[in-house]
Formats: structure tokens, sequence, C-alpha cells
């Protein structure tokens, strides 16, 4: 069985993209360092004439992908009608992924080619981040439990300040 480390989607748009592989060679980078892995990448053009041009890839074995699959499923599953539920859900999450399906679909293309102007593009990424699995064993292991984690971005340190600045105020 293989181990999945804590999955983030992100959501990047272009207004003007300058593609000359540099992403592509960072996630490459990350990759070969086992520090992310690239469960699925779905990236969406939207040409000035409307037309759409997709490229979906992702870094999972097709014996992955099914695993993930059945993971995911089993979760959804449980959540919905417990043990039974996450048996049911295991078996379709992983037919689902069988011949190479993807996370992302048809669905979260469209939704992108809706919200992006043309001549813009956009690209949604799972990934996986493998660094947090080891540390995710040892908080296990000493009995920890994760009770909520989130990320912190700039953007929200300076939403923060501005509040500070008008309560002071």
């Amino acid at each position: 069985m293989t181990e999945f480390g804590p999955v983030q989607i992100m959501v990047v748009g272009f207004d003007e993209g300058k593609f000359e592989g540099k992403i592509l060679d960072e996630l490459k980078r990350l990759r070969d360092l086992d520090i992310v892995r690239l469960i699925d990448l779905l990236f969406v053009q939207k040409r000035e004439d409307g037309e759409l041009v997709t490229v979906q890839m992702s870094d999972l074995a097709q014996s992955e992908s099914e695993e993930l699959g059945a993971i995911i499923g089993a979760l959804i599953g449980f959540g919905a009608e417990g043990t039974e539920g996450a048996e049911v859900g295991a078996e379709a999450g992983a037919a689902a992924m069988q011949d190479g399906g993807s996370v992302l679909g048809e669905d979260e293309m469209w939704d992108v080619a809706d919200a992006i102007e043309p001549g813009a593009s956009a690209a949604i990424a799972l990934l996986e981040h493998r660094w947090a699995i080891p540390l995710r064993d040892a908080i296990a292991a000493a009995g920890g439990v994760t009770v909520t984690d989130e990320w912190v971005h700039p953007a929200d340190l300076v939403a923060i300040g501005a509040v500070a600045r008008e309560s002071s105020e």
C-alpha cells in the first residue's frame, strides 16, 4: 500500500501566461526530492476566440491512481453511510480511477473555463505533500492528533494587521 500525504488543492490564474517550462521544471524538482507529488493537474487556456485548450497530467502510476480513488471513495462512503458505505465507496473510487481516471474532470474544466476571460488561462493542481508523511507518523507515534490545520498566506497577515489597526483607532 502506498502512503499518501496531505493533499492541497491550488488554483492559479494567468492573465498573460509566459509559459517557458519553469513551473513544470520546479514541480519536477520537488517531485525528484520527494517533497511533493502531482496527483492531478488540469490546465485550461481560453484562446481569444473562446476555444479551449486543456492539458491534464499526473505523477501517479495507474496502481497508485486506483489506490487513491479507493481511499477517497472509502472516506466519502464512510461519511455517508458508515462502514458499509466505506466498502462500497472504495470499490467505486477504485473503478473510477481504473482506466486512467482523473480526480479533476470535465466539470472542473468547465468551471475554470467559465471563470477566465478570453486570452487567459488557469490551472487546478492537487499536490500531495510527501514531506509531511514522516512528521504525521511521528505525531501519531507520540499519541498526537491533528486538531486543525490551515495555510497562512501573506495576504492573511496583511488582513490581520489591518484589523489590528482598526481596533486601535
